[in-house]
């Protein structure tokens, strides 16, 4: 295990963590499903973002000069959703209806339904190459937003990343950052057995990009670096690394853990209880 992959596991939660984690079970409960252990393992960049980088206006979730946010591996959305939820995008009951008919929120984020998404994601591979077309027409309209895309790192096995990482390269997008969260487990099984990513590091950076890699559990830390005012003509990645069901000591990294088709009430309780005892 790598040294900031000991510290992300021993990463302590504070209490805003913890109660953005309480926020996903709510929606949980209300659904009866989702994806846990992906979503847990990426609050702390959600919420890095949000609370103390992301240029954004709640009341107005379409304001021209907004930052864009793109939450590429879409599976992740509870962590997304917790965080709108709270800084007032929508009513934290709905919530509650995750999943359901009768709500806003499903298993994959939607734009045009959910206030503050800003793209349909869940087939994978394809918000980086959204966040490349953001960025170019943020240069065409002379506009100084900028554009952050979390990718699942199981999702990095897709090709269409890769065009959308050279793409990115060549024209230079500076305004442009990719986060990768980078807590070594796919739907199946470990990404090493998978489909190995290393040297992952190396490889964006032969495409061109600023690497940067990170504690993904260390709020300062992603707030310090992705708060950066660029200092190359080039796009940045951040790998981040992460726990998958970090804050949850049974689901940590267990692959088991990435989706539960059904969540009991047993299971909740099970949840509520590991929360407050982290």
């Amino acid at each position: 295990m790598s040294s900031l992959a000991q510290q992300a596991q021993s990463t302590r939660l504070d209490d805003r963590s913890l109660y953005l984690r309480n926020l996903i079970v709510d929606a949980l409960e209300g659904g009866e499903r989702g994806h846990v252990g992906s979503s847990f393992s990426l609050v702390e960049i959600v919420r890095a973002l949000y609370d103390n980088v992301l240029n954004k206006q709640s009341d107005d979730p379409v304001w021209s000069q907004r930052d864009r946010f793109i939450l590429s591996k879409g599976h992740g959305c509870l962590a997304q959703y917790a965080m709108l939820a709270d800084l007032g995008y929508f009513n934290k009951k709905e919530l509650k209806s995750f999943c359901r008919f009768d709500g806003i929120l499903g298993g994959h984020p939607e734009r045009g339904v959910v206030p503050g998404v800003e793209a349909s994601t869940g087939a994978l591979g394809h918000g980086l190459a959204i966040g490349v077309g953001m960025s170019l027409a943020a240069r065409i309209a002379d506009c100084n937003w900028r554009v952050y895309v979390v990718l699942g790192d199981g999702e990095l096995d897709e090709g269409s990343v890769w065009e959308s990482a050279l793409a990115a390269s060549q024209h230079k997008l500076a305004s442009l950052t990719a986060i990768v969260d980078y807590n070594k487990l796919q739907s199946y099984g470990a990404v090493s057995d998978v489909l190995n990513l290393e040297p992952l590091a190396d490889k964006w950076r032969s495409f061109g990009w600023e690497i940067f890699e990170v504690n993904g559990h260390d709020v300062a830390g992603l707030t310090s670096l992705l708060g950066a005012t660029p200092t190359q003509e080039s796009p940045r990645v951040l790998i981040a690394h992460t726990i998958k069901g970090k804050g949850l000591p049974m689901a940590e990294g267990q692959a088991t853990w990435h989706h539960k088709a059904k969540i009991t009430a047993d299971d909740v309780k099970l949840l509520r209880q590991a929360l407050a005892n982290a």
